[in-house]
């Protein structure tokens, strides 16, 4: 670069003819170093899109570990963005602040808990089918397995084969910086089986004779100020509603590639969360008398720089409607797994919110009910080491009922059992991600 900016401020100094001269030599050796950059432009992306990503969510400013679940100690994630409290800097600042309009509360058994653990890296996953291809990756700053999701194609978690008339679907969402918005979008789509096939049987029967809701998500909106949410509904076939808004939970042009997804059915209601932020809330999204059971991502096209791909991880299938009320006051028990924490650490993760207001409701309501808030992990580290976690996490929680909420603390106590109650099997996902909760007592 610099003998071309000599031989520039030469030709300003030489006669005419020699200039002209010069400027062809300029003009060759531009086109040179244009060419080489090009060449390691190109190479870079050829190794982005052919080698496991490496550099995804390296930019996000607020590194965290947090968990899926309320005790998970492994699986490490850069922590989510919120959208409302910005810095100086323009990234979003996460605290519990951010999340107070945050009504989500998650299914009260969790059915399917995908983290791709069981799935080795390069390969499509084993309970999935797709017609294209997809690719399980590992990326910097984040724990565990993702599946990469770059070209046109369905992608079909098969171990997902009922969507009750209450339910919460949830997971972690990443693209690279710098996303191209002629790039597409990732879409979700919730569906009929369609003439009551089975799942292996209806995988890849077209919308336009199922009845489903569809849901997309992309990070670079046309004024590259935000990201895009996308909804639609069909019925047999028919579109009913379809609506995009902007976003700055999902926004690549600040930093924002990472996201958690939340959704909620109530029967024909659906609520859709990017972060804390209510994006959609339709209530109705379902079409009435229709069963829904079945579940895929899609890329309706290839992207269009080779850089450009989605990553997905920690999807949380859960089922039943969380009644905290009918639960703790009549039962005299209620368990929750949307209370979380930081990883190996008794700090609450914003994402809580929704469940620990929704508990400090009741209790506000019912004055006279004290109860024993219990923590309990699952069977991953020393046993000694889970307990001690469990004691300071339900001291936690207390702390937070206490200075959040406004509960006097004499109505509440605390204890951890670590992993020695279980109530599902360790040696799954979902049987672990069962046994991370949190327990209110009655007294």
């Amino acid at each position: 670069m610099k003998k071309v900016l000599f031989l520039v401020l030469s030709m300003a100094i030489l006669s005419r003819s020699d200039a002209q001269l010069l400027k062809k030599i300029v003009d060759k050796t531009k086109q040179k170093t244009e060419h080489k950059i090009s060449e390691k432009i190109s190479e870079k992306a050829s190794d982005a899109a052919s080698k496991p990503i490496d550099e995804v969510g390296k930019s996000n400013k607020n590194k965290d570990n947090s968990s899926n679940g309320s005790n998970n100690k492994d699986n490490k994630s850069t922590s989510q963005q919120g959208g409302d409290a910005v810095d100086k800097s323009g990234s979003p600042s996460t605290s519990l602040a951010t999340y107070s309009k945050y009504d989500f509360v998650p299914g009260e058994k969790i059915l399917v808990m995908e983290d791709f653990s069981q799935d080795a890296v390069g390969d499509f996953p084993s309970k999935w089918n797709t017609n294209s291809t997809g690719e399980v990756v590992t990326a910097s700053g984040q724990e565990g397995h993702w599946l990469m999701l770059n070209k046109k194609g369905k992608f079909i978690p098969e171990f997902i084969n009922n969507l009750p008339d209450n339910f919460t679907l949830q997971f972690d969402l990443i693209c690279n910086e710098k996303f191209n918005y002629y790039s597409n979008p990732l879409t979700l789509l919730l569906l009929t089986g369609g003439n009551g096939k089975q799942v292996l049987e209806y995988s890849f029967i077209p919308l336009d004779k199922r009845s489903g809701v569809k849901i997309g998500f992309h990070p670079n909106n046309a004024g590259s100020n935000g990201g895009t949410a996308y909804i639609s509904t069909y019925e047999d076939g028919d579109q009913v509603i379809n609506n995009e808004i902007s976003t700055r939970q999902f926004d690549a042009s600040r930093g924002n590639n990472k996201i958690k997804v939340s959704l909620w059915r109530q029967k024909q209601r659906i609520r859709v969360y990017f972060n804390q932020e209510k994006v959609f809330d339709l209530p109705k999204a379902f079409a009435a008398g229709k069963t829904y059971n079945a579940a895929l991502f899609e890329l309706w096209a290839g992207m269009h720089t080779a850089e450009d791909r989605y990553l997905i991880n920690n999807i949380t299938l859960a089922i039943g409607a969380p009644d905290t009320r009918n639960k703790l006051i009549t039962e005299g028990k209620f368990v929750t797994h949307g209370i979380l924490f930081d990883v190996n650490s008794d700090k609450i993760k914003p994402e809580s919110y929704g469940v620990l207001k929704d508990i400090s409701t009741v209790l506000s309501e019912n004055p006279d009910v004290k109860v024993k808030i219990i923590g309990h992990t699952d069977a991953d580290g020393k046993d000694a080491d889970n307990l001690d976690l469990s004691k300071r996490r339900a001291e936690a929680v207390k702390s937070m009922l206490k200075s959040e909420f406004k509960i006097d603390e004499s109505r509440l106590q605390t204890d951890g059992k670590g992993e020695s109650q279980p109530v599902d099997k360790n040696d799954t996902p979902s049987g672990k991600a069962n046994n991370r909760r949190v327990e209110f007592i009655k007294l």
